[in-house]
């Protein structure tokens, strides 16, 4: 009877023991499977967050390429109308992000042009400043979808995107009057006369990044040209990256910027720093800085080693590759939090 009574609450044991193994193994396996399906829930939702976001930068790049070169057109220095239009629709896009708008007004042949500028005040070190510009006018008589409502939209989708964070130092938007000839390379450049300015003053500028034209890509073989035949050994043959360019006092600068950029962004990105007798170095707004002592690079598709609608009627909204544009702007946005030194994040 002893016996049988062993042998009975054994088994029960027995049983009762394989049922918790097996209950533990059955919830852990369910609590394993609801923990992956959590997490992959989770990078779902990401994912789709990121698409989103980065359709809204596609939207808002395509709406200020499309008001720009379609809505208002060829913007040329003696255009003064269309110039005023796109002040006006620059300056209220950034006071639409919340910033304080400044302008810089200036006369050229009887007419008043000005740059526009709005900025983030750094907490830490606010003397210390990092611009970011484009310029806004346009070779007479040409739409300048690439050349430059690109750059712009790019500022001012940059502008929008970092709204709201704190810096260590203060980062500041420009956009540009009067690059394009015939005042490119005079005094009455925009940009000229904005950098003569900060040197003027006595302003600490510790590097400027020029976004010039930065929306054409295309991966046809060839389709990207060079000043020199030997670049072709050293760059890509396909003009699906953006560049990079600086002199050589600038190089660590640019370095700084194109790592940053490559935290951010999944674009191929190439980079050169040389001197300006290479055709297209100081091709734009970042020569004013570098002409009054400061660091500088330009961001660019190249221009018209890859864009044949450079300086031409065909430079339409639809011509621009707005997917490779955002990218520009996440790795830009990227580069300048890490050299601004972002303090608190927004969530975008």
């Amino acid at each position: 009877m002893k016996l049988k009574t062993l042998i009975f609450t054994a088994t029960a044991l027995i049983i009762a023991v394989s049922l918790c193994v097996l209950y533990s193994r059955k919830e852990g396996k369910t609590y394993f499977a609801a923990s992956v399906a959590e997490d992959y829930s989770n990078d779902r939702v990401k994912s789709n967050t990121l698409k989103m976001r980065n359709m809204d930068i596609q939207a808002n790049l395509k709406k200020t390429v499309n008001m720009l070169s379609k809505t208002i057109g060829s913007r040329g220095y003696m255009q003064t109308e269309a110039l005023e239009k796109t002040s006006h629709y620059i300056s209220s896009e950034l006071e639409s992000y919340g910033y304080n708008i400044s302008f810089q007004p200036y006369e050229f042949q009887g007419n008043t042009y000005k740059n526009i500028s709005a900025g983030i005040t750094g907490q830490k070190k606010p003397e210390k400043i990092l611009v970011i510009g484009a310029h806004y006018d346009t070779v007479t008589g040409t739409p300048g979808a690439d050349d430059n409502a690109s750059g712009i939209a790019g500022l001012l989708e940059l502008a929008r995107l970092l709204a709201g964070n704190s810096f260590d130092r203060t980062v500041r938007f420009v956009a540009f009057t009067l690059e394009e000839p015939p005042l490119f390379r005079s005094r009455f450049m925009g940009s000229d006369i904005y950098a003569r300015s900060l040197k003027k003053n006595g302003e600490d500028i510790d590097g400027m990044i020029c976004l010039e034209m930065i929306g054409y890509f295309t991966d046809r073989a060839g389709s990207q040209l060079f000043p020199l035949p030997f670049f072709r050994w050293i760059y890509p043959e396909q003009g699906n990256f953006i560049m990079f360019v600086s002199d050589f006092t600038s190089k660590k600068f640019l370095l700084r910027v194109k790592n940053g950029f490559k935290k951010g962004s999944a674009l191929p990105v190439e980079s050169i720093s040389a001197i300006s007798l290479i055709p297209g170095i100081d091709f734009s707004d970042h020569r004013s800085f570098w002409a009054s002592g400061y660091k500088a690079l330009m961001v660019t598709d190249t221009a018209f080693y890859r864009n044949p609608n450079y300086h031409e009627s065909g430079d339409l909204p639809e011509t621009l590759d707005y997917t490779r544009m955002a990218e520009v702007v996440l790795g830009l946005k990227s580069a300048i939090e890490e050299l601004a030194g972002l303090k608190d994040s927004k969530k975008q």
